[in-house]
């Protein structure tokens, strides 16, 4: 069982980025509860909606079998979130057991891909499904996000992983050994082939970035010239 933690709308264009927030907060919740990872999702880009580069919301997973853990994990969270608050910022911040997600909160989320929504139905849903749901600050537009997020880091098949085991301490060319020892379940080429062996390159010289796969993390490559190269997805 899963406790999704989502934040949205959480930095301006000269700030650190919400996905760095998500990894920090994730630490502190490591303290006291498990955390299995956190992915990022990305929102729909538009005119009508404002976003500060990206208008993506990032999802912390914690595994956790009882919902009366939440309210100490949004207080958690809300404070650590507080004290990183940066003017200009609008965020939100949503907290579910995966026992109050509903199919209606997985189609608020693949809406939130496509779709301008308004803070008024993320607040509604939230109330119907018994939420934790709260705007930090600013227009308070992120909670728009955090709800949407929840809903696609529940449905899964969508986003990518910002942090999983100990795969961002992986820079550079490696085994793909190591990568499934650092926590990744599959490594697969984009035409199809699982690959068990071989050297993953990755030409930003950062982490690669897996993406959640029917419960899975699954690292997609290409082949270029004979060599693997990690490919980043939305």
């Amino acid at each position: 069982m899963t406790i999704f933690v989502c934040m949205d709308d959480t930095d301006n264009l000269n700030s650190r980025g919400t996905g760095r927030l998500a990894r920090a907060v994730a630490a502190e919740l490591k303290k006291t509860y498990p955390v299995y990872g956190v992915t990022r999702h990305q929102l729909y880009v538009h005119n009508d909606i404002p976003y500060t580069s990206h208008n993506s919301c990032a999802v912390i997973h914690l595994d956790i079998e009882e919902q009366k853990f939440i309210d100490d994990i949004f207080e958690i969270v809300r404070i650590e979130m507080l004290k990183d608050f940066i003017e200009g910022s609008d965020p939100g911040l949503a907290v579910a057991h995966e026992n109050q997600i509903t199919p209606a909160l997985i189609a608020f989320g693949k809406d939130a891909k496509g779709t301008v929504l308004t803070q008024e139905k993320a607040r509604i849903l939230a109330k119907n499904l018994n939420i934790r749901l709260e705007g930090l600050g600013g227009t308070e537009d992120g909670v728009i996000g955090s709800m949407a997020g929840i809903g696609l880091a529940f449905a899964g098949n969508d986003g990518r992983f910002l942090l999983k085991g100990s795969i961002r301490e992986l820079l550079g060319p490696q085994p793909i050994e190591k990568f499934i020892n650092a926590g990744i379940d599959g490594v697969y080429t984009l035409d199809g082939r699982q690959l068990n062996e071989g050297i993953i390159l990755n030409t930003q010289n950062k982490s690669v970035k897996p993406c959640p796969i029917t419960g899975k993390a699954i690292l997609f490559v290409e082949e270029v010239d004979g060599m693997f190269h990690a490919v980043k997805r939305n």
